[in-house]
């Protein structure tokens, strides 16, 4: 009797654990999604390595979470634990700890905080400072200067020098390896030399966060990484029979429609441009190929191009050659990788500027004379001079 009475309350008191659990673990969920206790939106802060006992500390001492425990309960049971992207990010007043986790493991650019960015462009750099605006509690640019022709103002030194500044570097689609290299240079906040300048196409234009004494060949080397990355995943999803032997060739033909078109809907048209005339064996006569083989890369061709270098033969003028170049003639970013290796399905071989900042394309040599003939009138119109207008 005794033993069945000690078993009769091991298994009530088993019960009443069980219960609790449950009840412990509904409670605990319930306030993982449950709005949080901040009436306020807040600016939270993610440090560079930081790890998440730390980052639920500091959200709990701030008043944006409740618990840090279940915090970083909910993290982990959401597969997010080791996810943390360094940055700064302005939550809404009341967010849950699900929004919060959600939020500093996407990372994106800052939403509050000091963001510094450089900025390697085509046609020059820029150093910018955003920052939150006291009014609007946005993020929003506060500085800007050319880092090659003037010295960086007091804000933008000093914001640099901040530990809980972000830094960030952003390279724009379509500039060249010696660009970005030129770029990196004048970086003043990276370490370490570049021996060579990577090879042409081969550096990812992206976004990339960057610690103060970064080093620049590992940064470079990430650039290539990641391009690679772009290029390998298209090359398997690409539309069979395209006429590219091998994922080289297709990343040639990125490179020209990145420097042909900046306009999104019509990299697809374009490509298909490209691939057609591949396709029956026409020239590609396209002027960025043209300019590249007079400045190799090596900056802008502030000019037009003179008939005289259109009739030059070289390896990158594909007026006088056939096939693609030898080599890319700028970084492309993933989209226009991903046109060249799914190009919209036209019967288009021709385009040439409609005065918009687009192209107008034609299937007949009539169609594009007739476009040729359009784009002629706009330039008399604005008085530019005619420009050496082929088949592209």
């Amino acid at each position: 009797m005794i033993w069945r009475h000690i078993a009769s309350n091991f298994l009530t008191l088993l019960v009443v654990i069980l219960v609790a659990a449950a009840a412990a673990v509904a409670w605990a969920k319930h306030q993982y999604v449950a709005p949080g206790p901040n009436a306020a939106a807040a600016c939270v802060r993610v440090a560079p390595g930081a790890s998440l006992n730390a980052v639920s500390e500091q959200l709990a001492e701030q008043g944006v979470v409740t618990n840090s425990y279940i915090f970083r309960a909910g993290a982990d049971y959401a597969g997010k634990a080791r996810d943390l992207k360094y940055g700064a990010y302005l939550v809404p007043p009341n967010v849950t700890m699900e929004e919060v986790v959600r939020t500093i493991t996407a990372g994106g650019p800052s939403t509050c905080g000091t963001e510094v960015i450089f900025r390697i462009g085509v046609r020059e750099n820029s150093v910018v400072l955003r920052d939150t605006d006291a009014a609007t509690g946005e993020m929003a640019e506060q500085a800007k200067y050319n880092p090659a022709t003037e010295t960086a103002p007091e804000v933008i030194a000093s914001a640099e020098q901040k530990s809980d500044s972000r830094l960030r570097l952003t390279i724009a689609e379509g500039v060249t390896s010696w660009q970005i290299v030129q770029g990196l240079k004048q970086a003043g906040f990276l370490n370490g030399e570049v021996e060579d300048v990577p090879a042409e196409g081969s550096l990812a234009p992206d976004t990339y966060d960057i610690q103060r004494g970064g080093d620049r060949a590992t940064l470079l080397a990430e650039m290539a990484r990641r391009q690679s990355a772009a290029l390998a995943a298209a090359w398997e999803a690409r539309e069979p029979d395209l006429p590219y032997a091998n994922p080289e060739e297709a990343l040639i033909m990125a490179s020209i429609i990145e420097k042909e078109t900046g306009i999104a809907a019509e990299r697809r048209v374009v490509a298909s441009v490209f691939v057609n005339r591949l396709r029956q064996g026409m020239r590609l006569q396209t002027d960025p190929t043209v300019i590249y083989g007079i400045t190799k890369g090596e900056g802008i061709l502030d000019r037009g191009i003179r008939g005289s270098e259109l009739r030059r033969r070289t390896p990158y003028n594909t007026y006088q050659i056939d096939g693609l170049p030898p080599t890319p003639i700028a970084n492309p970013g993933r989209a226009s990788i991903a046109a060249a290796l799914d190009p919209e399905n036209t019967e288009y071989v021709f385009f040439v500027a409609d005065g918009s900042g687009g192209h107008a394309f034609g299937r007949t040599l009539e169609e594009h004379n007739a476009n040729v003939a359009r784009w002629r009138e706009i330039e008399r119109q604005r008085g530019e001079p005619l420009s050496p207008v082929q088949s592209d």
